[in-house]
């Protein structure tokens, strides 16, 4: 079943002693404002996450394997980076790209290889925001050794250094544009994948820089009127601190109790214009009131 409403997609998690987002411009450091002091997140690394997860759980383009679902474009191939020419080899046309490709259903895609039948750009349903801590965070230098020396012969080892944040509660803001949906023949089907990717892919970062991060919250809400949605939800959101403990000294999700009053409020005003409330939560996460699925 295609996409026939729009909805808003509201994401939360924390990364505790982690790098959530290197900036490869900056060391590699986590992307933080200067003015705020919070850190920041791009939609590119939250993408990424989901199509890791989707590659790993069906979409590896694999028609040969088990659990076959389709492919995901943006990637590598044999863990190797691949130009958008060689990638243009795996499609015939517009209609096969779409049919093969659930990122490109999903986030939209850009194809312009030598082929001419196969240029084309194709806007994205799906969209995210920047991703934005709620807490300012502390930002850790760490020094370490390596495992191994630089030569048989020297006694030193090698040095490295990371940057990490103590903790940040992240939240990312989504749409789900129901008339670029058309475009790219979104389903019902892919939707479902991308909610496991955003929940279980993220759960699921386990290198040794990204280990750290835990899904808190997930909303999504499906409008019953078209081209409508309310917008600003993440601004509805605060988080009120717990136990005399001070925004920037944050390290658990237990030091806090997420404010959800106004995001309540909004929900409930615009109530005849909501189809439904789909709502998953992590056990440890505190509300200050429930977001009731509809």
């Amino acid at each position: 079943m295609f996409i026939e409403n729009r909805s808003e997609i509201i994401f939360l998690y924390d990364a505790k002693q982690c790098n959530p987002n290197g900036d490869p411009m900056d060391a590699n450091r986590p992307r933080i404002d200067e003015e705020t002091g919070k850190c920041l997140v791009t939609d590119v690394r939250l993408k990424r996450t989901i199509r890791d997860y989707l590659f790993e759980n069906g979409y590896h383009g694999d028609e040969k394997a088990g659990n076959f679902k389709g492919d995901i474009f943006v990637r590598d191939e044999d863990g190797k980076s691949v130009t958008g020419e060689k990638r243009s080899k795996s499609y015939t046309d517009k209609n096969d790209f779409i049919s093969k490709y659930i990122d490109a259903r999903l986030f939209g895609a850009v194809s312009a290889p030598k082929d001419k039948k196969k240029v084309f750009n194709l806007t994205g349903p799906v969209q995210f925001g920047m991703g934005k801590s709620f807490n300012v965070v502390r930002e850790n230098f760490i020094k370490g050794t390596g495992a191994f020396t630089t030569s048989e012969t020297a006694t030193q080892k090698t040095f490295r250094e990371e940057y990490n944040i103590t903790y940040g509660l992240i939240g990312f803001h989504g749409v789900i544009n129901e008339n670029a949906a058309v475009h790219s023949s979104l389903t019902e089907t892919d939707i479902e994948a991308l909610l496991d990717g955003i929940w279980n892919g993220t759960k699921g970062l386990l290198s040794r820089s990204k280990k750290g991060h835990m899904p808190r919250l997930l909303v999504k809400i499906d409008y019953s009127e078209p081209n409508f949605f309310i917008g600003d939800l993440l601004e509805r959101m605060k988080l009120n601190p717990l136990d005399g403990k001070k925004e920037e000294s944050f390290e658990d999700i237990v030091d806090f109790a997420i404010d959800t009053s106004e995001i309540n409020k909004i929900l409930k005003k615009y109530d005849n214009k909501i189809a439904k409330i789909t709502v998953i939560q992590d056990d440890r996460v505190k509300l200050t009131e429930p977001i009731k699925s509809k």
